[in-house]
């Protein structure tokens, strides 16, 4: 079986070829972040955005706004993809028991 790279989540992403309205100006956030609700690697997009530091859009639900307090507030965190799909493995492992 043909294990996914790590950019692969992009195309499965809710928000694929919507670039645009994830960027929206902060009256509108609320709405780019309902896209997010229910994607399927949405952990992913998240832990994408803070382990590069980036600083502008909604990405795996969260505003820039949320994401930098996030980041204050677990400042020891060294990799958000290990620590997000640990979360993850244990969300699946959950439903299925």
């Amino acid at each position: 079986m043909a294990r996914l790279s790590s950019d692969d989540w992009t195309l499965r992403a809710a928000c694929r070829g919507m670039e645009d309205a994830l960027f929206p100006e902060l009256r509108d956030q609320g709405q780019a972040k309902k896209v997010c609700h229910g994607c399927p690697v949405c952990a992913e997009c998240l832990a994408e955005a803070l382990d590069n530091r980036i600083e502008w859009g909604v990405w795996g639900g969260m505003t820039e706004r949320e994401r930098r307090q996030l980041l204050r507030q677990r400042p020891d965190v060294k990799s958000w993809a290990a620590v997000l799909g640990a979360e993850h493995a244990r969300q699946v492992a959950g439903q299925t028991r």
